[in-house]
């Protein structure tokens, strides 16, 4: 019987019947959301984004502000009661936030920033500490990790500028709660990032992910020259305030720092009045001086 020939005949026949099937099946871990899902080009993501960012000058609003601070470099993380307050953001760099005990009315906290530096108050501590606005070097009291800088960015979406940045278009998805099952579903999403051009060398600025069911951002990503996330930020629960869609849930989170910021928008007014005086902050009598 022709040789090779019926040594394959013979082993295929050893080898079927000890499987009994030549294929298994096994569950899909996250099955995808049958949510209804948008269409959009790189183009058209930039015109949302740089359309918003000359649409909004300027932000009032009442928040609720949670703060948590730890992770796996402390061992432990550490959430702190929420407590009431104000933010009032101004383009191009300006932002004040206030910080009230729930039920005395007192201050916890009152920082501004109108660009490169920052000045924030602590009665409790009787402290009054200046710094940059970005970098700083990290505090295991919540308060001292606050920065205007990052409030602002995870506030007021910055434009694309088509000089020197570039936007990528790249399809994904991300998980979600199905509302109907209560289950993790995977959700497609389009994530535009931003390659900022710095004379020869280009590197990731930031990266904006849109949910494909309504086309807004519902996360952004800030990273440094080197590819690292500096800033984590969620957006959800968008409302209608003057005709601007805006979300009233913002949860920023700081990897590097190991801290996160949970705001809750209430009322909020856009491209409101706000003049000069609201962005100072001078140092009260008898304050300690600190640099940070």
């Amino acid at each position: 019987m022709g040789g090779p020939r019926c040594s394959r005949i013979l082993l295929l026949i050893g080898v079927v019947p000890l499987g009994g099937c030549l294929s298994r099946s096994r569950p899909v871990a996250l099955r995808m959301s049958t949510a209804a899902v948008q269409t959009a080009t790189s183009s058209d993501l930039i015109e949302r984004i740089n359309a918003e960012a000359t649409e909004i000058q300027t932000l009032k609003a009442t928040v609720g502000i949670t703060v948590s601070v730890g992770g796996s470099k402390l061992g432990k993380i550490t959430e702190y009661q929420e407590i009431r307050g104000y933010i009032l953001a101004r383009k191009p760099s300006a932002l004040r936030m206030i910080g009230f005990f729930p039920i005395l009315q007192s201050h916890v906290f009152d920082m501004v920033s109108s660009g490169q530096e920052f000045k924030l108050w602590i009665p409790s501590k009787n402290q009054f500490i200046v710094g940059d606005n970005e970098e700083g070097r990290p505090s295991i009291e919540p308060l001292g990790n606050l920065r205007p800088q990052v409030i602002y960015d995870a506030l007021l979406l910055q434009a694309v500028d088509l000089q020197n940045e570039l936007a990528v278009l790249e399809a994904s998805e991300h998980e979600v709660i199905d509302h109907r099952t209560q289950k993790a579903t995977l959700q497609p999403d389009y994530s535009l990032n931003i390659i900022k051009q710095n004379g020869r060398e280009s590197y990731l600025s930031r990266k904006v992910v849109f949910d494909r069911t309504d086309l807004r951002p519902h996360q952004q990503l800030l990273y440094d020259e080197h590819g690292s996330i500096v800033t984590d930020v969620r957006y959800d629960e968008y409302r209608e305030f003057n005709g601007v869609l805006f979300p009233t849930n913002i949860q920023i989170w700081r990897p590097q720092e190991e801290y996160s910021i949970k705001l809750v928008l209430g009322k909020l007014t856009i491209n409101g009045p706000i003049v000069d005086d609201q962005f100072v902050l001078d140092i009260p009598t008898g304050a300690g001086l600190a640099s940070r």
